[in-house]
Protein backbone atom coordinates (compact mmCIF):
# COMPACT_ATOMS: atom_id res chain seq x y z
CA UNK A 1 0.00 0.00 0.00
CA UNK A 2 1.48 3.71 -0.96
CA UNK A 3 1.35 6.20 1.58
CA UNK A 4 -0.76 8.99 0.13
CA UNK A 5 1.71 12.31 0.31
CA UNK A 6 -0.08 15.17 2.15
CA UNK A 7 0.04 19.20 1.58
CA UNK A 8 -1.23 21.96 4.15
CA UNK A 9 -2.09 25.07 2.54
CA UNK A 10 -1.16 28.01 3.90
CA UNK A 11 -1.38 31.45 2.71
CA UNK A 12 -0.89 35.17 4.39
CA UNK A 13 -3.37 36.23 1.80
CA UNK A 14 -6.30 34.75 3.58
CA UNK A 15 -6.86 34.66 7.30
CA UNK A 16 -5.62 32.60 9.20
CA UNK A 17 -6.83 29.48 10.84
CA UNK A 18 -8.31 30.46 14.60
CA UNK A 19 -7.98 27.33 15.70
CA UNK A 20 -6.02 24.19 15.80
CA UNK A 21 -6.46 23.39 11.88
CA UNK A 22 -4.80 24.50 8.73
CA UNK A 23 -6.59 26.62 5.70
CA UNK A 24 -6.42 24.02 3.65
CA UNK A 25 -5.23 20.41 2.64
CA UNK A 26 -3.87 18.59 -0.63
CA UNK A 27 -4.70 14.90 -0.75
CA UNK A 28 -3.81 13.66 -3.94
CA UNK A 29 -6.26 15.08 -6.61
CA UNK A 30 -8.51 16.96 -3.91
CA UNK A 31 -8.02 19.89 -2.46
CA UNK A 32 -10.41 20.08 1.18
CA UNK A 33 -9.89 23.92 2.72
CA UNK A 34 -11.53 24.64 6.00
CA UNK A 35 -14.68 27.23 6.39
CA UNK A 36 -14.20 30.72 5.71
CA UNK A 37 -15.89 33.66 7.44
CA UNK A 38 -15.80 36.93 7.14
CA UNK A 39 -12.25 38.00 8.45
CA UNK A 40 -9.84 40.51 6.70
CA UNK A 41 -6.75 38.49 6.41
CA UNK A 42 -4.34 41.52 6.79
CA UNK A 43 -6.76 42.65 10.35
CA UNK A 44 -7.48 39.38 11.39
CA UNK A 45 -10.77 41.68 12.36
CA UNK A 46 -14.33 40.60 11.24
CA UNK A 47 -16.17 42.30 8.52
CA UNK A 48 -19.23 43.05 9.54
CA UNK A 49 -22.65 44.53 8.05
CA UNK A 50 -24.94 43.04 5.13
CA UNK A 51 -25.10 39.62 4.48
CA UNK A 52 -23.74 40.88 1.02
CA UNK A 53 -20.88 42.02 2.09
CA UNK A 54 -20.06 38.74 4.25
CA UNK A 55 -20.15 37.11 1.74
CA UNK A 56 -18.43 39.08 -0.34
CA UNK A 57 -14.82 39.00 1.90
CA UNK A 58 -15.61 35.05 2.37
CA UNK A 59 -15.40 34.47 -1.47
CA UNK A 60 -12.43 37.14 -1.36
CA UNK A 61 -11.14 34.66 1.34
CA UNK A 62 -12.01 32.03 -0.87
CA UNK A 63 -9.82 33.40 -3.95
CA UNK A 64 -6.67 33.70 -1.83
CA UNK A 65 -6.95 30.14 -1.15
CA UNK A 66 -8.14 28.67 -4.26
CA UNK A 67 -5.24 30.63 -6.12
CA UNK A 68 -2.67 29.32 -2.74
CA UNK A 69 -3.21 26.16 -4.40
CA UNK A 70 -3.16 26.75 -8.03
CA UNK A 71 -6.66 26.56 -8.76
CA UNK A 72 -9.61 28.74 -9.28
CA UNK A 73 -13.41 28.70 -8.93
CA UNK A 74 -13.87 25.64 -11.80
CA UNK A 75 -12.00 23.62 -10.22
CA UNK A 76 -14.37 23.33 -7.42
CA UNK A 77 -16.60 20.59 -6.74
CA UNK A 78 -18.58 20.97 -3.51
CA UNK A 79 -19.43 23.52 -1.19
CA UNK A 80 -20.84 23.53 2.07
CA UNK A 81 -22.90 27.20 3.30
CA UNK A 82 -23.75 27.99 6.63
CA UNK A 83 -25.89 30.86 7.36
CA UNK A 84 -27.12 32.46 10.73
CA UNK A 85 -30.89 33.08 8.93
CA UNK A 86 -32.03 31.92 5.92
CA UNK A 87 -33.85 34.77 5.59
CA UNK A 88 -30.26 36.19 3.76
CA UNK A 89 -30.32 33.69 1.33
CA UNK A 90 -31.90 34.94 -1.42
CA UNK A 91 -28.40 37.86 -0.78
CA UNK A 92 -26.28 35.55 -0.30
CA UNK A 93 -27.38 33.45 -3.05
CA UNK A 94 -26.84 36.46 -4.94
CA UNK A 95 -23.08 37.27 -4.35
CA UNK A 96 -22.13 33.29 -4.85
CA UNK A 97 -23.86 32.71 -8.43
CA UNK A 98 -21.27 35.59 -9.65
CA UNK A 99 -18.21 33.44 -8.39
CA UNK A 100 -19.82 29.44 -8.29
CA UNK A 101 -20.59 30.21 -12.16
CA UNK A 102 -19.83 25.83 -12.98
CA UNK A 103 -22.07 25.23 -10.09
CA UNK A 104 -20.67 22.62 -7.97
CA UNK A 105 -22.48 20.12 -5.58
CA UNK A 106 -23.61 22.65 -2.70
CA UNK A 107 -25.37 22.14 0.98
CA UNK A 108 -26.94 25.23 2.28
CA UNK A 109 -27.45 24.87 6.55
CA UNK A 110 -29.48 27.64 8.82
CA UNK A 111 -26.88 27.52 11.99
CA UNK A 112 -27.69 28.70 15.60
CA UNK A 113 -24.22 30.65 15.53
CA UNK A 114 -20.85 30.73 13.73
CA UNK A 115 -17.51 31.66 14.80
CA UNK A 116 -17.37 35.43 15.69
CA UNK A 117 -21.09 35.96 15.69
CA UNK A 118 -20.34 35.99 11.73
CA UNK A 119 -23.72 35.43 10.12
CA UNK A 120 -21.92 33.32 6.98
CA UNK A 121 -19.24 30.27 6.70
CA UNK A 122 -18.68 29.10 2.89
CA UNK A 123 -16.36 25.35 3.06
CA UNK A 124 -15.05 24.10 -0.36
CA UNK A 125 -13.72 21.19 -1.93
CA UNK A 126 -11.80 21.54 -5.41
CA UNK A 127 -10.18 19.60 -7.62
CA UNK A 128 -6.80 19.68 -8.99
CA UNK A 129 -5.47 20.49 -11.95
Amino acid sequence: MSKNKITIINTKDAPAAIGPYSQGVVAGDLIFFSGSIPLCPKSGEVVSGSITKQTEQVISNITALLKAAGVGFDNVIKTTCFLTSMNDFAEFNEVYSKYFVSKPARSTVAVSALPKGVDVEIEVVAIGN
